[in-house]
């Protein structure tokens, strides 16, 4: 049975070798399905990782608590989303006494079109209103100077901890730490510079500004009157469970806040909450969508690649009829004809398939190095690349063989 079937592929590699140009033409549409599928899957393999990465930074498990839905996703009804309670920090208060939390904090914030230092000047810097328990939540380190502490909350000092963009950028050639900068009027100390911290989904997390959230309501004594201020500019709440404990805080801090906002059992949440991991199953959901799309178009070129199969082998088929007359009339049944011809068929596919997988890894490792986008394989887009070569071979090489087949040995022999 082996020896059969190497005889079989030992066969296929002189046929193929005989029309090299004509068989290399023929398993182009398979390499291109292939390297494009291969390439796209190990970016957005790549993509998901660095994602879960940058999600998992921000901190360990965490649970928010907003207003305003944690991510847009379709049409909201902002004026609804307006006219819910606003949550407040005496809220997080009441929320890190239960019992499944460890922590939690006010975040309020809002975006300065620009900072300036003497003549040094960035844009789209976000000012965080918070507590001192700030850095612990969010997986944050003090490199230089120091935190805000309890009491320069208490005291609505006007400090403030800097995240590594502002420092090197406003501040390139000397600390920051003692300086002073101006935020709508008032003069803001640095007492410390946070560690960098990197991007997420494209946006630097060290663009920013955290002061105490009691001096952020001096700044920012009220947050507007539009209808998309009121829905969107207040306070959230970040929660830092106990260890193991990301469900029971969703349960507990959902029956709080109901209690707190005096909602009856048949009125739905007027507040939103949010995990980790709950970012992370939107993420996956939008790259699905893109997934599908590129495995379509990918599905498209598979298709023209069998074709061209099909047609190749039809062709050889005309071609090779009197040697298939010889074989059946030496004893040669209808079985070994077909599973000869379908070898070949398979055989071709999965060159092309082989060549289509190496093409798509270099062509993600390319991207990856002349972009920020970051390739990983994993084996099973490699067992894909094969599966999907195979099944365009057997799919598309089975009439062929058949007709191979079928053929009349007396007639075949008589063929010119």
């Amino acid at each position: 049975m082996v020896n059969d079937v190497l005889n079989k592929i030992s066969l296929s590699v002189q046929t193929f070798r005989t029309h090299r140009l004509r068989s290399f033409l023929t398993a182009l549409g398979i390499i291109i399905g292939v390297s494009t599928v291969i390439a796209i899957l190990s970016l957005i393999e790549g993509l998901n990782r660095s994602v879960a990465e940058q999600i998992q930074s921000i901190g360990s498990d965490l649970v928010f608590l907003s207003k305003s839905p944690i991510v847009l996703a379709g049409p909201q009804n902002i004026e609804e989303i307006a006219n819910r309670p606003d949550l407040t920090p005496d809220d997080a208060l009441a929320i890190s006494e239960l019992p499944s939390v460890e922590i939690a904090i006010p975040d309020i914030s809002q975006r300065l079109n620009k900072l300036k230092y003497r003549d040094k000047e960035i844009a789209n810097v976000r000012i965080r209103g918070t507590t001192e328990k700030f850095s612990s939540v969010n997986n944050r380190f003090i490199e230089s100077g120091r935190d805000f502490t309890k009491d320069d909350v208490t005291h609505r000092r006007s400090v403030c901890a800097i995240g590594s963009y502002v420092a090197k950028n406003l501040f390139p050639d000397e600390s920051p730490v003692g300086k002073e900068l101006n935020v709508r009027g008032h003069r803001i100390k640095i007492i410390g510079v946070h560690r960098e911290k990197g991007a997420f989904l494209g946006q630097s997390m060290d663009n920013m500004l955290v002061i105490p959230y009691t001096f952020y309501e001096k700044i920012y004594p009220s947050r507007g009157e539009s209808v998309f201020e009121r829905a969107f500019f207040g306070y959230s709440i970040d929660i830092k469970p106990k260890k193991g404990q990301v469900e029971r805080v969703t349960d507990e801090v959902r029956e709080l806040m109901r209690r707190r906002h005096r909602l009856p059992f048949d009125k739905k949440d007027d507040f939103e909450l949010g995990t980790q991991q709950m970012l992370m199953e939107i993420y996956q959901n939008i790259t699905r969508v893109g997934f599908i799309a590129i495995v379509a178009i990918a599905a498209i070129s598979l298709v023209v690649g069998g074709i061209g199969i099909m047609n190749i082998m039809l062709v050889s088929v005309a071609e090779r009829t009197r040697e298939i007359g010889i074989r059946k009339a030496v004893g040669a049944s209808n079985q070994n004809i077909l599973s000869q011809f379908l070898v070949e068929s398979v055989f071709l596919a999965l060159v092309g398939g082989v060549i289509g997988i190496l093409l798509g890894l270099l062509l993600a490792w390319l991207i990856s190095i002349v972009s920020p986008l970051k390739a990983s394989v994993s084996f099973w887009m490699v067992l894909l690349g094969f599966g999907f070569s195979a099944a365009v071979g057997i799919f598309f090489g089975i009439y062929p063989a058949r007709r191979a087949a079928g053929l009349n040995p007396i007639e075949a022999l008589r063929y010119e």
